[in-house]
Parts: C-alpha cells; structure tokens; sequence
C-alpha cells in the first residue's frame, strides 16, 4: 500500500515537471557527452601533431561542464518555488479574502456608508443654492 502511494506521487510529480526534469536530463547527458567529445578531439589533436590547441580545449570543457551542472542544480533546486505569476494569483486570493472578511464584520450602517457617494463642501453649497 505504502510503496503504491510512494510511486503515485512520485510519477505524478515527474509530470507536473515534465518539461523542466527533461531540461536537467538534457543537460547532464551534454556533461557525459563533453567528456566523450574531450577525449576524441584529444586523440585528434595527438595524432595530427597540433599539440598548442590542447590548451584551448581544456578550459573550454570544463567550462561547458561547470555551467551545465550549475543550471541543472538550478532548475533543481527552484523546482517548487512558485512563478511570478502563481506568486500575482496567490496576492490577489489574498486580498479578496481580505475584503470579504472585512465586509463580514462591518454593520448594515457601515456598509452603506462604503457605498454612498461623499460629496463635498462645495457641492453641498450648490445644492442649498439651486434649491432655494
């Protein structure tokens, strides 16, 4: 029973993070294959004589390789942080909650004081004016 639940969530994770799982894939398989890459154009070089590029070649792997596994951990590690969109959704659930809880405790009087238009001191002037 337990070992069903386990598997459930753990597929049902795998696809709601299908697209950034596959990414993570993606990029460590370039790690492995910049290692088998490495060592072809290694070989290359050694038969070919052209020995003064092997200096270029080093850095440039362990730079694609450094940079893939940094973006892979990334990807990793913000797998559960919320977009800023979900973030926009999660602000404005909020504050409607707020406005409900705040009508909920406020009187009839209160209310109809929320709604009823204020009008100033010059309009109040008008109106006396016109009137008499």
């Amino acid at each position: 029973m337990f070992r069903q639940v386990k598997s459930a969530i753990f597929w049902t994770l795998v696809y709601k993070f299908r697209r950034r799982l596959s990414i993570v894939v993606v990029l460590l398989s370039i790690v492995l294959l910049s290692q088998w890459i490495y060592s072809d154009i290694v070989e290359y070089l050694q038969l070919s004589q052209q020995l003064q590029y092997l200096t270029f070649l080093l850095p440039i792997k362990w730079l694609v390789i450094l940079s893939n596994i940094g973006v892979s951990a990334y990807l990793v590690l913000t797998i559960f942080k919320p977009s800023k969109e979900e973030k926009k959704e999660i602000i404005k659930k909020i504050d409607e909650e707020k406005k409900t809880k705040d009508n909920k405790e406020l009187s009839n009087r209160e209310k109809e004081f929320l709604t009823k238009k204020l009008r100033n001191e010059a309009e109040i002037l008008m109106d006396k004016d016109s009137k008499s």
